[in-house]
């Protein structure tokens, strides 16, 4: 394959530059010529309230769709689970990477874990997934906001703002502070996001040489597993505002995913569903996630026709 010259349009926090920098000498690797291009997002500047209140996660990835749109960048690394499920026309996941860790990690100075709380004690955590799953597990914490990038939530915990603060294991492994995590969840504790520790790399639709020049990047695996995920959060108008836990699993040709629903409200009980089925290809694992997220439905529907 012909050696190209590229541009990675990246979020400029720690974790970010990390995962561009981790994509850019794989690249180089293959003969490839790649600079970084930094951008900071509405994302990163807006932290005094939660991002279910002011658009979601794609705050994180618009401003790197323009650098894509406007020629400045050939390519975007992101976390995949902070990419929306519909991505804008002229949009399209070129690769998902191999995953990292997709749980949950328990992250605390003075406790080896959340059982080891007392009642009341002050948990951090951005996520309304993480904050109904825990409520679910710890009904008599106090489940607090915490946004800002990894640093910035560590420093939080660090300064006494917080007994304990729930990361994604994946970013703390990347970044080299493995050592700061004194637990990890289980999935049957604590379901991930969908997409959580995977890496999915964005392009234009149109720019087919950056996509096939991605193609060694692609782990199937993941791709069929975070298909599944995200077509269950696609079906259920997935966003920062609805606490929506999916995460599949490959066991030969043999898919697995479970799926949780928590009321945004708090008022409905945490709703679960699970399904398996062979699949082989991405339009397979995306009808196993759909069909999970329609018997999602049914019993969120189910659960409010009793809660009347």
């Amino acid at each position: 394959m012909a050696a190209h010259t590229f541009t990675i349009a990246t979020r400029e926090s720690r974790l970010a530059l990390w995962q561009a920098e981790h994509v850019k000498a794989l690249l180089q690797e293959q003969g490839h010529t790649v600079t970084l291009l930094g951008m900071t997002t509405k994302g990163d500047q807006i932290l005094d309230r939660s991002l279910s209140k002011v658009g979601g996660k794609g705050l994180f990835v618009k401003e790197l769709e323009v650098a894509l749109e406007d020629g400045h960048a050939d390519l975007a690394v992101h976390s995949l689970k902070d990419v929306p499920m519909e991505l804008p026309d002229g949009f399209s996941l070129a690769c998902v990477m191999q995953r990292e860790d997709p749980r949950d990690a328990w992250v605390s100075g003075r406790y080896a874990s959340l059982n080891d709380l007392p009642q009341g004690a002050v948990v951090g955590t951005s996520s309304l997934r993480r904050m109904a799953l825990l409520r679910a597990l710890r009904p008599d914490l106090k489940i607090e906001a915490l946004r800002g990038n990894l640093d910035t939530r560590l420093k939080k915990l660090d300064d006494g703002l917080y007994d304990g603060i729930v990361l994604a294991a994946a970013g703390l492994k990347r970044l080299g502070l493995g050592e700061r995590i004194r637990a990890v969840f289980a999935p049957e504790q604590m379901l991930p996001a969908a997409g959580q520790g995977a890496l999915g790399i964005e392009v234009r639709t149109d720019r087919g040489d950056v996509a096939e020049a991605l193609q060694f990047l692609l782990h199937m695996p993941t791709w069929l597993a975070v298909s599944a995920e995200r077509a269950v959060s696609r079906v259920m108008g997935g966003s920062c505002s609805m606490p929506l836990a999916a995460y599949a699993t490959l066991q030969g040709d043999e898919l697995s995913i479970r799926a949780t629903w928590g009321d945004p409200e708090g008022v409905l009980p945490l709703v679960h569903a699970q399904a398996s089925a062979i699949a082989k290809d991405g339009a397979a694992a995306t009808q196993l996630g759909e069909q999970v997220a329609r018997a999602l439905q049914a019993s969120v529907r189910l659960q409010a026709g009793q809660g009347s």
